[in-house]
């Protein structure tokens, strides 16, 4: 059976200016089964951005492969890739990323509008996920009548709300206090325990070893692939 992430000596090079070339990604190779929760690591510079940016679909390598459930994502175009990025990875970002205007109900169910799902349906499936994330309660409240934590469980359950393969999250406590921080990880525990597969990319140790695996890159390469625990532990 293959990996859910399957990435086969993959590199990614940007042209800057008319003469200089940067490889961020050099000959990476990476599984990811179903189920696990990997912490990507790294400095500034060394690639993590650039992987978590083709992990998610939001850009193709220059060379090498990549499958998420046995499709080849290296070769698609934009709107293949739209469609991938709607329907099999949840984004959980630094800045929540939320409309103001929209209520939470409304933040959440805005994946299931790309997917033309009938209102009806819409609106319960994002309040299932708000429930699922303990925030039934809020459901109609805008986000500046929500506190960061709560911001970021909107996002959250934003992403869990298409049943995604992956929950993606780029540094998901950079911008809440210790305490709240703890919670949206307790959270992300619970999410790994019940079966979601989760990629956190963080510069923090602490984070890290919230994961079951951690995987550290230096100069567009895998420098070490720990494993914490078994997934699923």
């Amino acid at each position: 059976m293959s990996a859910l992430i399957d990435i086969k000596d993959v590199t990614k090079t940007y042209q800057m200016g008319a003469e200089t070339t940067v490889r961020a990604l050099d000959g990476v190779s990476v599984a990811i089964e179903q189920g696990d929760y990997v912490a990507i690591m790294g400095p500034s510079g060394s690639g993590k951005s650039t992987l978590m940016n083709l992990i998610g679909c939001l850009d193709t390598p220059s060379s090498g492969s990549y499958q998420l459930n046995g499709r080849e994502i290296a070769a698609m175009g934009d709107d293949d890739l739209a469609q991938i990025r709607n329907k099999e990875i949840g984004f959980i970002f630094q800045t929540f990323n939320l409309l103001p205007r929209a209520d939470a109900v409304q933040n959440v169910e805005l994946p299931l509008v790309y997917s033309g799902l009938p209102r009806r349906e819409r609106k319960e499936r994002a309040v299932k996920a708000l429930e699922s994330v303990g925030l039934g309660e809020r459901k109609h409240h805008r986000p500046n009548e929500m506190s960061g934590g709560q911001r970021q469980r909107v996002a959250i359950a934003r992403a869990l709300v298409n049943a995604p393969s992956i929950l993606l999250a780029d540094e998901p406590t950079g911008n809440l206090d210790s305490k709240t921080g703890d919670e949206i990880l307790a959270l992300m525990d619970d999410l790994h325990v019940k079966g979601n597969t989760i990629i956190l990319v963080t510069h923090e140790d602490e984070l890290a070893q919230h994961a079951a695996r951690v995987i550290r890159l230096r100069d567009g390469k895998i420098v070490s692939d720990i494993r914490n625990r078994a997934v699923g532990a």
